[in-house]
């Protein structure tokens, strides 16, 4: 199950750090400071997530 949630996580943390890195610029926060915070928050995000996804992937 570990192997299936490092490869979720690669996708996951990608995604979230995106999106998080969009929502930032959105908001006007266009420094590098809070792009970098949002993109570490993304991939941090997404571990347990992904741990959990892959739990549910195994059943």
């Amino acid at each position: 199950m570990l192997r299936l949630a490092a490869v979720i996580y690669i996708l996951l943390g990608a995604t979230l750090a995106g999106i998080l890195i969009v929502a930032a610029l959105t908001v006007g926060m266009d420094t590098a400071q809070p792009i970098i915070y949002a993109a570490i928050a993304g991939f941090v995000v997404a571990a347990p997530v992904s741990w959990i996804v892959a739990k549910q992937i195994n059943g």
